[in-house]
């Protein structure tokens, strides 16, 4: 089987430079996946990615060295079994707020004895080999988003669960549930702590501590503060970014407030 190298570059220390595509569409995702990312993540769940529009999307990252993965939508064991069928190498799923729920997630998406997924790896064997069903669950990586304050109280339960690889912080929904205002860099210091904890105490597990960030500098700060995936923003609003920028310099316009994330 195909060798999931972002479990390579973990274990020797290194970090993950992770893209995010919204675009519904396979030539862009193959445009932006060729941009040097360690890793390229569809988001199933915000956004107008369906699975069949998946499937070719992951195809398209398959062109580059980039390792595929996905958003889920939700922690549906139906959709987690067929986006790894259709060849993600690793899955975040939202909204993990418990331990019954990282086990759920785990459960759905291991083969047996480990977990629970159904047999039938159709483009998977075509990406990683015909042995793929025997080391699937060694080398596929599972991140927990965490991202409200049950599951902040429920942490150390979740990263017990066995077959978790990591976790991944979704600032944003992570501090609205802390009645904060929605932000990819918050800058509450009551979310900033919550942010530190759950990499802490990831990272003490010897897990993979991942976060959204809304910039290469809030990026290259996580990094710096022992994060080992950030991901910046995602293709639409990096697209959206650019063009922004060159209309207003060819206009003489100074610059503007900083284009709205999510």
């Amino acid at each position: 089987m195909r060798k999931n190298v972002l479990k390579q570059r973990i274990a020797e220390g290194g970090r993950i430079l992770n893209g995010w595509c919204a675009i519904a569409n396979s030539y862009a995702t193959e445009v932006y996946a060729h941009q040097g990312w360690d890793s390229v993540t569809i988001d199933m769940q915000h956004g107008p990615v369906d699975f069949q529009v998946a499937v070719t999307m992951l195809q398209a990252i398959s062109t580059t060295s980039a390792v595929p993965m996905a958003r889920v939508p939700w922690n549906d064991p139906a959709i987690i079994m067929k986006t790894l069928d259709a060849g993600a190498f690793g899955l975040v799923c939202p909204m993990i707020n418990s331990k019954a729920e990282a086990e759920a997630f785990v459960g759905a998406a291991r083969y047996a004895p480990m977990g629970f997924r159904s047999f039938g790896p159709n483009r998977a064997v075509q990406y990683a080999g015909a042995d793929y069903w025997q080391h699937a669950n060694d080398e596929v990586l599972l991140f927990a988003m965490i991202e409200t304050t049950k599951a902040l109280a429920n942490l150390d339960e979740i990263l017990s669960v066995p077959g978790l690889n990591g976790t991944y912080i979704g600032p944003s929904d992570l501090s609205l549930s802390m009645g904060k205002t929605p932000t990819l860099a918050p800058d509450d210091k009551e979310v900033l702590g919550a942010i530190e904890t759950i990499r802490a105490k990831t990272r003490a597990k010897g897990l993979i501590a991942g976060i959204h960030t809304d910039s290469a500098k809030t990026a290259i700060k996580c990094f710096e503060q022992g994060f080992q995936l950030c991901t910046i923003l995602n293709d639409a609003r990096l697209m959206a970014m650019g063009a922004a920028a060159a209309v207003k310099e060819v206009r003489g316009q100074a610059q503007g407030p900083a284009a709205k994330t999510y």
